[in-house]
């Protein structure tokens, strides 16, 4: 009998780290993928892109459908809920043999809560990150210690994981999922983009997203505002292409803000979801990625490209030597922004790995013959194996 493996996506990025690893989970035959779609996913606010799951090529086994219009944190709270009732039937339904969650999402946290009183082993991809501008740190550490088998990103998480008490021989260091579809993926060129997208290029040209930061006392349309009045004082000249935020307590009215602002600069563009295959090809042609988002830190770097990582949103993790950290005041934006495009990043090298994540991954999950034996866990001490 097949063993079900089951992936969790709520979100476009979450979808780009696990994109390869359903590929490799559903060629095999012992294997049977399962997928299950919720969050922004099924949002026409936020494009619909389960879409593009299926245009992919995969089945979707159940959809969840717990995303509430409302974005305050009592709105939040509820859709957690509502995920939680959601994915108890679900794995009810599809009594999965394995769920892998990807990140730190609080759609996946209902995942994880719902898995974890139905007694279904779950496989965690990036935990032991840190990310201490948003309340995805506290979910992601919630996260793992609900999981049994942890695919850590780099050295520094793994060592963070087993710190947190988990099984030193269930933690594999295995990179960023991330980068796998960056190596496989081929790209449009300039012409190709500016023809699909409606976009003429200018001289220079920038890729922002900028979600809200759920952790700052300052709130997060203060600190876009300071964003728009340095985008808007480099001039013109620049070229500037935005996506939508996530859907996260103040993110409407930071969609709200980037609207206005587009409508008001011939020189801005904006797309509520671009997918791997338009947002990969423009970050190989512009000259530099600007915001808060954690692509800036994960992808970018293998594309050669600089980072403006603004804020705290990403303040913990791992950084290569393309990116560049200001905080967000226009004046510190504005000067970062200016040294990336005088920044030679040719020697970066990315520290989320090479390309390979997704087969490691997958022999892991293959080499393990019983997951229900991975249920009862012991606390491990530092030093203790």
């Amino acid at each position: 009998m097949k063993r079900r493996i089951c992936a969790v996506t709520g979100t476009r990025a979450e979808y780009g780290l696990l994109f390869t690893l359903m590929k490799e989970i559903d060629m095999e035959h012992d294997l049977q993928l399962q997928v299950v779609v919720t969050g922004m996913h099924l949002s026409p606010e936020f494009g619909l892109t389960y879409r593009e799951i299926e245009e992919d090529g995969f089945t979707i086994d159940s959809k969840v459908e717990m995303l509430l219009s409302s974005d305050t944190p009592v709105g939040v709270s509820k859709s957690v809920g509502l995920g939680i009732i959601g994915f108890a039937d679900v794995f009810q339904k599809l009594r999965p043999d394995l769920l892998i969650l990807p990140g730190d999402r609080y759609e996946i946290l209902a995942a994880a809560q719902a898995a974890l009183i139905a007694k279904i082993p779950i496989a965690h991809i990036a935990g032991g990150d840190t990310t201490e501008g948003a309340f995805d740190e506290a979910v992601r550490h919630s996260i793992t210690k609900m999981s049994h088998l942890h695919f850590t990103t780099n050295g520094q998480s793994l060592q963070r994981v087993h710190q947190m008490g988990e099984n030193p021989n269930h933690i594999f260091n295995v990179g960023s999922p991330g980068i796998d579809r960056i190596v496989r993926l081929p790209r449009m060129d300039r012409t190709q983009l500016e023809k699909s997208l409606k976009f003429t290029f200018l001289k220079k040209n920038l890729l922002i997203t900028f979600h809200p930061v759920t952790l700052d006392i300052r709130a997060s349309d203060l600190q876009f505002k300071e964003l728009l009045e340095a985008l808007h004082d480099i001039g013109p000249g620049i070229g500037l292409i935005f996506t939508k935020p996530n859907a996260d307590p103040e993110g409407r009215e930071i969609m709200h803000l980037q609207s206005d602002f587009v409508s008001q600069h011939p020189n801005a563009v904006e797309f509520t979801s671009l997918g791997q295959l338009y947002y990969f090809s423009l970050i190989a042609q512009v000259d530099a990625v600007l915001g808060n988002s954690s692509s800036g830190i994960y992808e970018a770097p293998s594309f050669k490209k600089p980072t403006v990582n603004i804020g705290d949103r990403q303040k913990g993790r791992l950084l290569a030597s393309s990116v560049i950290c200001c905080e967000p005041r226009k004046a510190e934006i504005e000067k970062a922004i200016r040294e990336a495009f005088i920044k030679d990043c040719s020697t970066a090298v990315n520290p989320y790995g090479d390309g390979n994540s997704s087969k490691k991954m997958l022999h892991i999950i293959k080499s393990i013959t019983d997951y229900k034996a991975l249920l009862k866990k012991h606390f491990y001490n530092i030093g203790e194996v």
